[in-house]
């Protein structure tokens, strides 16, 4: 068969968010690249935060983080979109001005204080501290020229979100539940990162899979012709998926690669 590319999210779909595999998730992945197909991450996680062995030793021909904004191939980086110094500094403005905590995604490091969390019932800054530790740095550490490709912010209660939009018109937001969002610079996507390697690789849509289960993989399933719906994922994502294979738990990766005849 000809090699195939298959992209899988991360959260929801390779792992839970325990951040734990199964034993059939395993199993697929090593015998969909002994089959001679490429499995890439595609995850809206920034690269800094893709980093536990058990999930890298899963063995990723690459891997596109940030909504698109980074790619590698066998570890070497080779596409990189960052916001600008400006983009930054104007940013950090509106979103303290408009009450809307931040975490700062970059390739290297995340930035955010933890303490501007408090009070949104929202533990994910907490953990992620937790989880990156040196690699999560203040707000205030910011400087000009750090890299950061993206960020995701909470929208308070006294959160004023249409004139936020208003005032970053160079980001698209992506609004998971009402209360946490992505921004990334205008137009880039799980969509584009894929369109960036089929450029590079010299590929077809035809021999493209997508694996995935929320909102920020809406694009790439409208790009592939092979979109896989995870069985726990959102229901509109599962309206536009070719195909909806089984929960996470129940080898629902097995299952669809295998549904495919890709393993």
């Amino acid at each position: 068969m000809k090699k195939k590319y298959v992209f899988f999210d991360i959260d929801g779909t390779l792992w839970d968010f325990n951040q734990f595999i199964p034993e059939s998730t395993k199993k697929a992945l090593s015998m969909l690249r002994a089959n001679g197909h490429a499995a890439y991450i595609n995850s809206g996680r920034a690269r800094s935060n893709i980093i536990e062995k058990e999930l890298l030793d899963l063995g990723f021909e690459g891997i596109i983080a940030g909504c698109g904004t980074h790619i590698e191939k066998n570890g070497k980086v080779i596409f990189e979109k960052l916001m600008t110094n400006e983009q930054i500094d104007r940013a950090l403005k509106v979103l303290y001005e408009n009450h809307m905590p931040t975490v700062f995604e970059g390739p290297e490091y995340h930035y955010f204080n933890v303490d501007d969390f408090e009070g949104t019932n929202d533990p994910y800054a907490e953990i992620l501290k937790q989880r990156l530790g040196p690699i999560a740095r203040r707000t205030s550490e910011i400087k000009e020229g750090s890299k950061i490709n993206k960020f995701s912010s909470d929208i308070c209660d006294d959160t004023d979100f249409e004139k936020v939009m208003d005032l970053l018109p160079d980001f698209d937001f992506i609004n998971h539940n009402g209360i946490i969002i992505e921004a990334i610079p205008e137009g880039y996507s799980k969509a584009t990162g894929i369109q960036e390697l089929m450029n590079i690789e010299n590929v077809g849509l035809d021999d493209i899979y997508v694996i995935g289960d929320s909102m920020n993989d809406m694009d790439m399933f409208r790009l592939a012709k092979h979109s896989i719906c995870m069985g726990n994922g959102d229901d509109r994502i599962k309206a536009i998926a070719e195909y909806v294979t089984t929960d996470l738990h129940e080898d629902g990766i097995y299952n669809a690669l295998m549904h495919y005849g890709l393993i």
